[in-house]
């Protein structure tokens, strides 16, 4: 482990809603990923690069050349501002970049006003060989920026934690505390590592995630800050749903937990969609899996009842940025939406 902690010296993880430099995104191109659909959801992720260029650049990883090419292609069909977007030949093994790409934690106060904190990945507990390429790409984006990096040498998934920026991260038991990703870790030493690579102060524990959720049980599916004192969260209104009494039990811990200066979060109940099945297997369909841009709020939709209620419950929470909803049907067959896809790289 590195001597350096980067909360010692002042750095912390800024939420999402705070202004970003880019977003980074790793082009899909996994197969199995999306079996035999991976074509369907290029139109769609299209898309979502083009509001994302209109706030802010794009930075997306890509294997090589002909790759580039092929989302050059997708892109210049959708209109996007290819000024605002560029590549970098960064080999990845998946597309998921909210949880394999960097941390960057800042501190305007300090000289080196960014760092990245590279944490380990293991495709969520070993799931899906090989990952070594998504593992590496948080040190070739510092590399690239030549800005220092540290390894905490444990695994950490970006869709495990959502931060108000003020000093409280919002994680769940299920994911963190699961022994596919840190055995030798209890409770206490995981929280060690959040305060001192993640430098927050307020840890808040959630339970378990969503069903269908392969990483077992991410909050960004269930729970994420709109603002520094207020979460939406999801709720299932069908009693006889799976997912009904896990929501449930979140909700009551949620209304229990409390800030990093003592006070109750402001949580706004958003509905699920009914459920998404593809070929007899539950999908982790959430409104909560939205991206916050600079510009743009962009949230999964799924040609659901229950989509514009969504899209208004978050219209009133940003009333600084335009909430757009996005077809996210064929994303999803993939077990992730627009936030497991997208990592922030916050302003300084």
């Amino acid at each position: 482990m590195n001597s350096f902690i980067p909360k010692e010296h002042g750095y912390y993880f800024p939420a999402e809603f705070a202004k970003h430099t880019a977003t980074w995104l790793s082009w899909p191109h996994k197969e199995a990923s999306w079996p035999g659909k991976i074509e369907s959801i290029y139109p769609v992720y299209a898309q979502f690069i083009k509001l994302l260029a209109e706030g802010e650049k794009v930075n997306i990883n890509v294997i090589d050349e002909a790759m580039k090419q092929k989302a050059i292609g997708y892109l210049y069909e959708v209109g996007a501002d290819l000024n605002n977007i560029q590549f970098f030949f960064h080999p990845t093994n998946d597309a998921w970049c909210r949880d394999h790409g960097p941390a960057f934690l800042v501190n305007p106060k300090a000289e080196q006003k960014k760092i990245v904190v590279d944490w380990g990945y293991n495709a969520w507990g070993g799931k899906y060989p090989p990952f070594d390429l998504d593992d590496n790409i948080p040190t070739l984006i510092a590399k690239h920026y030549n800005i220092p990096v540290y390894y905490p040498g444990i695994v950490m998934e970006g869709g495990s934690v959502d931060f108000n920026g003020t000093g409280t991260v919002l994680t769940t038991t299920s994911c963190l505390l699961n022994e596919n990703r840190n055995p030798h870790l209890n409770k206490q030493q995981i929280e060690e590592y959040l305060h001192k690579y993640y430098g927050v102060d307020n840890i808040l524990w959630l339970g378990d995630g969503i069903v269908g959720d392969d990483t077992d049980g991410h909050i960004d599916d269930l729970t994420r800050f709109v603002n520094q004192d207020t979460v939406v969260t999801v709720v299932e209104s069908n009693k006889k749903d799976e997912n009904y009494e896990p929501l449930q039990e979140n909700l009551k811990l949620l209304k229990k937990l409390r800030l990093e200066n003592g006070k109750q979060m402001n949580i706004i109940e958003l509905p699920m969609p009914s459920p998404v099945i593809h070929e007899d297997m539950r999908l982790p369909a959430s409104y909560a899996n939205f991206y916050i841009g600079n510009k743009y709020v962009i949230v999964p939709t799924f040609r659901d009842k229950n989509d514009d209620k969504a899209l208004l419950l978050l219209e009133q929470c940003f009333t600084d940025r335009k909430v757009v909803g996005l077809d996210s049907l064929d994303i999803i067959w993939g077990l992730g939406s627009f936030h497991c896809l997208s990592q922030q790289e916050p302003a300084v």
